[in-house]
């Protein structure tokens, strides 16, 4: 299930009624401005006990396009890679 900000605002709303929801807004706003900031400065991203994000360098080097076959050079890019907490992986995997 896909969870937008605006669902992820609307729960803190529901959940948190003293707080106005712009500051809610605001709040994580600032939360992922920082996130993504710090993938772009090369360092890891964890929330302990829900995930951990960090940024991989993929090498330049000459690949091949399997479709039909011909080479060409790829440039150094940057990937992603996401892993969930042992509790979250154990929790979705257990059969209720």
């Amino acid at each position: 299930m896909p969870f937008a900000k605006s669902d992820l605002v609307k729960e803190l709303t529901d959940s948190y009624p003293n707080f106005l929801r712009k500051d809610l807004v605001r709040l994580i706003d600032i939360t992922l401005y920082e996130m993504i900031n710090a993938l772009k400065r090369g360092e890891r991203v964890e929330l302990r006990d829900v995930f951990t994000i960090e940024p991989k360098t993929q090498k330049s080097s000459f690949r091949r396009n399997p479709k039909n076959g011909k080479t060409f050079f790829a440039k150094e890019k940057k990937k992603i890679t996401f892993k969930s907490s042992k509790f979250w992986t154990k929790k979705i995997n257990d059969k209720e």
